[in-house]
């Protein structure tokens, strides 16, 4: 099970597990990351924290790792680097905190 955190907000259910979400600016469409494999071989849970920088029309520019286990910070700052947010006049900055547990 993968979390998703944008600060602190209301919790949505999705298909690969919880998602919570408020921030400055609305993230309209997430990807959620892939457990990786060895994490679920080796039954690894943990939280990566990334900062990310959100250009004006809602693209993620950077992803800069705030913490987080090295087996599990490739999916999480590929999952969100795709992910699109609600278009804005200027770049933003943006905390974001994915959950892996393992199922």
């Amino acid at each position: 099970m993968v979390a998703l955190t944008l600060c602190a907000g209301v919790l949505v259910k999705s298909g690969t597990g919880q998602v919570e979400g408020r921030a400055a600016r609305k993230a309209i469409d997430k990807v959620a990351p892939v457990y990786p494999q060895l994490a679920k071989r080796t039954h690894i849970r943990g939280m990566v924290k990334l900062e990310i920088v959100v250009r004006p029309n809602g693209s993620v520019k950077s992803a800069k790792v705030l913490g987080g286990s090295p087996v599990l910070i490739e999916s999480a700052t590929d999952a969100v680097g795709k992910w699109k947010f609600e278009a804005a006049s200027e770049e933003t900055t943006e905390t974001v905190q994915l959950v892996f547990e393992p199922q």
